[in-house]
């Protein structure tokens, strides 16, 4: 079961920009190939940082205004969102690894 929430332009200010911690926000769409196969490494590490690392999926076929806002030209898009700041993140998927060190930096601050 998944541990990211569903972003929406209803609930992204309380979910991501009001975050105590830093945030993974996963661009996607349900078309995308390398999106879902990213899906299982967001969950798995997503669990791994509990407490430490939110994520969340924001389907940008649904919410192309946080698409426009994160200036999303290619999915999957990862962005790292600390105190409402985009300080990180990663276009594509380029392995589980690549994904890990995107987290690690997230969760140590790092980015």
């Amino acid at each position: 079961m998944s541990q990211a929430v569903h972003v929406t332009a209803h609930n992204f200010r309380a979910e991501v920009s009001e975050s105590s911690v830093p945030v993974v926000v996963d661009l996607w769409a349900p078309w995308c190939g390398p999106g879902r196969s990213m899906g299982p490494v967001l969950d798995e590490l997503a669990t791994r940082y509990a407490g430490r690392v939110k994520v969340v999926k924001v389907n940008v076929d649904e919410e192309p205004g946080i698409a426009s806002a994160f200036r999303v030209q290619s999915i999957p898009t990862l962005a790292v969102v600390r105190n409402n700041t985009v300080v990180d993140g990663q276009i594509g998927f380029a392995g589980r690894a690549a994904v890990a060190d995107l987290f690690e930096r997230a969760a140590t601050g790092a980015a």
